[in-house]
């Protein structure tokens, strides 16, 4: 049988009461004062006929939603009546059990009046008092980690399931959704299942909580704790006397005022600890300025070597060194007695255009970066390498500014700062690989560093005060020219390396490389020896190149062999590597003289071969030019070229072509097979790339041969370029193409005439074993050239 109460109802907003649960409300509201009223009247002795009679007022609190009433509600028993500090008028309601709020009737007072129908609770089976227990665990939980620990006795003497669950009404974590949820559910089991997840998810929320607020606490302590031992080690240090000042800040002014800075650096540095004085110790900025000061006060501002003015040693530590390069030497030496000058003339040394720039322009392998070291070494400055290949940020350069993360100065100033001096020697190695990018151009940021008239006020991005570089030695490092931009070369004073003759190669083989390579084989001085004439035979016929790096490496595979020999016992030392011995440690050679070929394989034992010298990036080498006639049957007309030849080496072709065409009867040659019969000339190697006018005598001499059957002598080689009058033009890189020329074995060479001032450049040794022809027509390369006609060679069909 159902309980069914008369009582007025209590609406109540935002809020939720659940049996169990001892709410204050608000007298002065016109709803609740309404209710309360009711039911004190009711329970006063006035009776509905047919309604059972409250012993005490009761009203029904009903959720109300959006204005809409809840179907079910808590009965409420008016507890207490009084006011509170401050005079406001409350009552105090306890729930006691749910109740569906039923149809309307009537009832004293102004409130309204509703059938209240008792709920009936399904009973907590097992499960659900296993769930109380765990329910009434987390609870407590909460209020543990909440502080709350007056109500800790209460719940622990709680053991009805559904008391446990109505606790939940009281959590202020939960919405109004989630209690009305729990107002409507009547199994208590799945009550209880609600709000254990429930607070399970709101105990661990308060489980990070209080880990993220114990460790904001920490941090604050710790940061609190070293500010204070801080300042306590700053007043130490004061009583001390360890510090003029009182802080970090003031410490870095003293180390500013105390070091020599020029004026103009010093207030810079000055105005940065100014600003570090007033940056907070947390601000990241901070730790920028200290960065930059520290940087600055490293820096050698006033600190110079003093230069070695004795030219006789200087001389003697440059030739010491290396053997050859008499260019850049004269040109070191020049500088030195210049400065030595100027010292005993009591003028000053140093300042604007007191340096010098050089770029030493060659092949790889013939020391233009050892060559920095022994100037410096001669010089008596410090030495630094700066290495420039495959740089593309110009940033690299010129430093980065210092507002961005991980800025430092260019590697100008970093050159500057580890040399530890103002006046040293900048290697700029490989100056020639710098590329280009979206960050910039290094080579127009090095416009600057290398220009005399400027670079005593070079600015760096990092560092932002002017840096004089004007007493700083520069030697810039390159293969090839034609990649350098001609307003840095400009700015360069050139000295060009050619390579080495044969005899430089013995000398530097025997009194550089040998001893050298004897140490890294683990050989003492004197356990093998390499003849002159095995050193000259390596030059000649193992490694043909401008440079020694591969005579270097040819040297160590002979040592390497003899030890593994020594090693198994089938030597002993010490060894003598005669030129003869070679073949047994090396093999055959690679590399053998065209001219010392029998006739029937030589290159030009056939017409329509001739030799040509070019100059390459390893330096100056020869170079093949093979002229054919197609046959008048099967072969087509017209020119055909091959090899990879660039479009100036397509002209001279062409060029050399129409001359003869054009004087070939003057030249008694039989120009009438050229209009017949197709033309096809070819520049082996195929596959390596070739451009240039230097080519146009080879060419016309090759076509000439193959016109009049007289074969190419075996040993002349030629270079110039041709134009359609027969004039014979000057041309580049005649020191190297007679080096070149005399590697390979060649024993005369053809030379526009008015290449003839280049040859006071070729060393003597050279000249005296080649026969020089400065020519300045076609027809005299052609009687040089052309073997005799008294014994012509028949040409091929």
């Amino acid at each position: 049988m159902t309980d069914t109460r008369l009582l007025p109802v209590l609406p109540l907003d935002s809020d939720v009461v659940l049996p169990g649960m001892v709410v204050p409300f608000d007298l002065t509201e016109a709803e609740t004062r309404a209710a309360v009223e009711s039911a004190q009247a009711k329970s006063q002795g006035v009776t509905v006929p047919g309604i059972r009679t409250a012993p005490k007022a009761e009203v029904l609190i009903v959720p109300r939603v959006d204005g809409e009433y809840a179907e079910m509600g808590t009965v409420a028993t008016v507890e207490r009546i009084g006011r509170v500090p401050g005079g406001k008028a409350v009552v105090v309601l306890r729930g006691l059990r749910r109740a569906h709020a039923g149809a309307t009737g009537d009832g004293p007072g102004a409130a309204r009046w509703v059938h209240a129908e008792t709920a009936v609770e399904l009973p907590a089976d097992e499960q659900g008092k296993q769930l109380a227990g765990e329910y009434k665990a987390v609870v407590l939980s909460v209020l543990q980690q909440r502080g709350v620990w007056q109500m800790l006795d209460a719940v622990q003497e709680l053991e009805d399931p559904s008391a446990l669950a109505d606790l939940a009404g009281n959590a202020p974590y939960l919405d109004l959704e989630q209690k009305l949820e729990l107002l409507r559910t009547l199994d208590v089991t799945a009550r209880l299942e609600k709000a254990l997840e429930w607070t399970r998810e709101h105990l661990a929320e308060l489980e990070v909580t209080d880990t993220i607020r114990k460790d904001v606490a920490e941090g604050m302590e710790k940061q609190q704790k070293e500010f204070l031992l801080r300042r306590q080690l700053e007043a130490i240090r004061k009583e001390l006397g360890e510090l003029d000042g009182s802080g970090e800040d003031d410490d870095y002014r003293s180390r500013v005022e105390s070091a020599e800075l020029p004026e103009h650096v010093r207030k810079a540095a000055l105005a940065e600890v100014d600003k570090l004085e007033r940056t907070s110790d947390q601000s990241p900025e901070g730790g920028w300025i200290r960065t930059w000061l520290d940087t600055v006060l490293e820096m050698p501002w006033n600190t110079t070597t003093e230069d070695a003015y004795d030219i006789a040693e200087a001389r003697a530590v440059l030739d010491t060194d290396h053997a050859g390069l008499d260019d850049v030497k004269e040109r070191i030496i020049e500088y030195l007695a210049v400065r030595k000058r100027r010292v005993d003339a009591g003028a000053v040394v140093g300042g604007r255009r007191s340096g010098a720039v050089l770029a030493l322009a060659g092949p790889p392998g013939v020391g233009k970066t050892s060559l920095g070291e022994s100037i410096a070494k001669a010089m008596g400055r410090k030495f630094v390498r700066v290495a420039l290949g495959g740089i593309r940020d110009e940033a690299e350069i010129r430093g980065h500014r210092r507002t961005y993360v991980g800025a430092l100065p260019g590697r100008v100033v970093r050159a500057i700062k580890e040399a530890g001096s103002m006046n040293p020697v900048v290697l700029l190695d490989e100056i020639d690989k710098v590329g280009a990018d979206y960050r910039g151009d290094p080579t127009a940021a090095l416009l600057e560093v290398l220009d005399p008239e400027q670079n005593h006020t070079f600015r760096d991005h990092y560092l932002e005060v002017e840096l004089d570089l004007s007493d700083v030695v520069f030697l810039a490092t390159a293969n090839a020219l034609e990649t350098i931009p001609g307003p840095l070369l400009d700015r360069m004073e050139l000295v060009t390396l050619d390579g080495y003759t044969e005899h430089e190669k013995v000398t530097i083989g025997r009194d550089h490389l040998l001893p050298r390579e004897l140490e890294r084989a683990g050989l003492a001085e004197g356990d093998v020896t390499l003849t002159d004439a095995a050193l000259s035979r390596i030059a000649a016929e193992y490694t043909r190149e401008a440079g020694v790096r591969a005579a270097n490496r040819t040297i160590a595979k002979v040592l390497r062999k003899i030890t593994t020999k020594v090693a198994l016992n089938e030597l002993e030392l010490p060894v003598a590597v005669d030129a003869g011995d070679l073949d047994a440690y090396l093999g055959r050679p690679r590399h053998l003289p065209e001219s010392s070929l029998p006739a029937s394989t030589q290159r030009t034992s056939i017409p329509g071969v001739a030799t040509g010298l070019a100059v390459t990036g390893a330096g100056g080498d020869v170079l093949y030019v093979e002229a054919s006639l197609s046959d008048k049957e099967t072969g087509g007309t017209g020119l055909s070229l091959t090899g990879q030849l660039g479009e100036v080496m397509k002209e001279s072709a062409q060029i050399a072509l129409s001359y003869l065409r054009s004087r070939g009867a003057e030249l008694e040659l039989p120009v009438g097979d050229l209009a017949e019969r197709g033309i096809h000339i070819h520049v082996p190697a195929g596959a390596v790339p070739k451009d240039g006018p230097s080519a146009g005598v080879t060419m016309t001499t090759a076509l000439a041969s193959l016109l009049s059957g007289r074969v190419v002598r075996a040993d002349v080689a030629m270079t110039g370029e041709v134009s359609l009058t027969g004039r014979v033009l000057p041309i580049g890189g005649v020191k190297q193409k007679l080096l070149a020329a005399h590697r390979a074995g060649m024993k005369t060479v053809v030379i526009p005439q008015r290449n003839e001032p280049d040859l006071d450049d070729v060393p003597a040794e050279v000249l005296a074993e080649l026969d020089v022809h400065p020519v300045a027509s076609v027809r005299e390369v052609l009687e040089l050239a052309l073997a005799p006609a008294a014994t012509p060679v028949k040409q091929a069909a």
